[in-house]
């Protein structure tokens, strides 16, 4: 019988140790019968699931202001006009950097068993990308309605990103208050409902 080696049962380190051990995974077990790598790849492919779909909205308007400063017209606009397209290119270039991270990330951990710190930084890029998305479509917003809306451009975009944070940000946070309350401990002896609300702690990104 093949023995694997010790640098492959090293220690796992504070993050992945603690993965397992918190409130989340006991839940997940005895309610979808997971366990701790299960839940790492749904995770992991969720987010997957999520950061495609911003892709492609980060793809499309990235490719229109980069083409934008090849029109006949470009050359006409003002310099708070030519700032405001800088601000909005270099925001949609570092969004897209952002949201495909992670596939590098995967790519050169990957036979690693660093599935935890993947799902992990996953997670706080997707969230960096999208914050970062939503100035891009801000200044997007702003500089082509000021070709016809003049100085009343910024109320516009002002508005939109005031629309766009209420529901990106604050329709989920606004749930996560409202849906939370006392979880019960798995060693009480009863199963937990799948469908109960349960306390979400701020500190784990993903479920």
């Amino acid at each position: 019988m093949q023995t694997l080696s010790t640098d492959v049962i090293a220690a796992p380190c504070a993050q992945c140790e603690g993965w397992h051990d918190d409130e989340h995974h006991a839940w997940n077990l005895q309610v979808r019968g997971e366990s701790g790598v299960q839940r790492l790849d749904r995770n992991f492919a969720e987010l997957l699931q999520e950061v495609r779909v911003a892709q492609t909205g980060v793809q499309i308007l990235f490719a229109f202001l980069l083409g934008l400063a090849f029109t006949n017209r470009f050359p006409s606009l003002d310099r708070v006009q030519q700032g405001v397209y800088v601000v909005s290119l270099v925001l949609s270039a570092v969004a897209a950097a952002m949201l495909l991270a992670p596939v590098m990330y995967h790519r050169l951990t990957f036979r690693r068993r660093l599935k935890a710190h993947v799902v992990a930084v996953t997670h706080r890029l997707a969230i960096a990308g999208l914050v970062t998305v939503l100035l891009a479509m801000v200044g997007s917003v702003h500089l082509a309605a000021s070709l016809v809306l003049g100085p009343w451009a910024a109320l516009l975009a002002g508005s939109l990103a005031l629309l766009l944070a209420g529901l990106w940000f604050g329709l989920p946070t606004a749930h996560r208050r409202l849906h939370a309350a006392p979880s019960r401990s798995p060693a009480s002896g009863s199963r937990p409902s799948s469908t109960s609300c349960s306390a979400t702690p701020a500190s784990t990104p993903t479920r």
